[in-house]
């Protein structure tokens, strides 16, 4: 009998130990700093802006000049492009995996395109210049919301037809969802979030942001929390049920998105100025993790929660053009053939 009980003991002492031994490189891996582990070159000319990563189907959609490039993200290379457009700025997909939508900013409409053969099926009218996108899945509606007409574009995904066009207090930039009929969105110009109910297509709140000209936008469905990354280098904090403002953690200079792992509790901003910086969403204050240098230009990114790794996009640059009459500071021109993604891990 005592025998038998110490073998037993010893047995689940054993079996302990080699749980803990499974379970202690997870809690290490998760521990560890992020820092850049590749660098595909992609090439091509021209400017860039947001970036989306599908995780199901390992791909990563680039908003790239007159075209949507697509990556394979466990290979590197391309998949293919959706080609024949004017000016893009970004990508949402609906989650049955059968089309995507790009804001097709210089053709001012949003283009539909078959996420199999990558052939676009429709194109519909936007308002002036749309620039961020996103598919609300409750009401299986895309909101492309209007840079210059100051206004959002509501597309019914099912008849691909507007069901409304909704008036802004300023320039738009990044919006959310919470996955139960809200739409988030950053105003820049006034330094605000706006909240829209997508069932009754109506607004429902206008917050001060908490710091100045927000551009990207990430979201904690489970936490109702905002995280707004400002020119001011700050990322705002919000309870999005009553827009307090909760914390300011600075972050690095010139960000244009941020992202959010729920699996981590990690909010991400990605700044122009070579720095990701990383913020610890589940500790008090919001401190910030991890400052992890780069490449100069490096201001938009994707995030994928299944390998917990971040994309971010950028490109070798040549002089500025000169101040002239009419025109301030210009963007400093992009070196054919350098456009770069830089991919996150650790």
């Amino acid at each position: 009998m005592l025998f038998s009980a110490l073998r037993r003991s010893a047995g689940t002492f054993a079996t302990i130990m080699c749980l803990a031994a499974l379970v202690a490189p997870c809690r290490t891996i998760g521990q560890q700093p992020y820092h850049v582990i590749a660098h595909w070159k992609i090439g091509g000319e021209g400017g860039w802006d947001y970036l989306h990563a599908d995780p199901q189907a390992h791909r990563l959609y680039i908003a790239h000049g007159p075209r949507v490039d697509v990556i394979d993200t466990q290979t590197g290379k391309a998949v293919g492009a959706i080609t024949g457009l004017h000016g893009t700025h970004g990508i949402a997909l609906d989650p049955q995996g059968r089309f995507g939508y790009i804001s097709d900013g210089g053709g001012n409409a949003v283009v539909v395109f078959d996420r199999a053969t990558l052939a676009t099926v429709a194109t519909i009218p936007a308002g002036t210049n749309p620039d961020g996108i996103i598919f609300e899945p409750a009401t299986k509606t895309v909101w492309a919301f209007n840079g210059r007409s100051h206004n959002a574009t509501v597309i019914s995904a099912a008849t691909r037809t507007v069901l409304a066009t909704l008036d802004l207090p300023g320039k738009p930039e990044f919006p959310q969802v919470d996955g139960k009929g809200q739409v988030f969105d950053n105003i820049e110009d006034k330094s605000e979030i706006v909240r829209f109910n997508a069932h009754t297509l109506k607004r429902t709140a206008t917050w001060p942001a908490g710091c100045e000209e927000p551009s990207g936008l990430a979201i904690d469905p489970q936490g109702h929390r905002l995280f707004a990354v400002c020119h001011n280098q700050k990322m705002s904090v919000l309870d999005y049920d009553s827009g307090k403002v909760l914390a300011t953690p600075a972050i690095a200079n010139g960000p244009d998105a941020a992202r959010y792992s729920s699996a981590l509790k990690l909010a991400f901003a990605s700044c122009g100025e070579g720095i990701l910086t990383v913020i610890d969403a589940g500790a008090e204050g919001y401190p910030v993790k991890q400052s992890l240098a780069t490449q100069r230009g490096a201001r938009t990114m994707a995030y994928d929660p299944a390998t917990d790794r971040i994309y971010l996009a950028t490109a070798e640059f040549g002089p500025a053009p000169a101040p002239s009459a009419g025109h301030g500071w210009q963007r400093p021109s992009v070196v054919p053939g350098s456009f770069t993604i830089l991919v996150v891990g650790r």
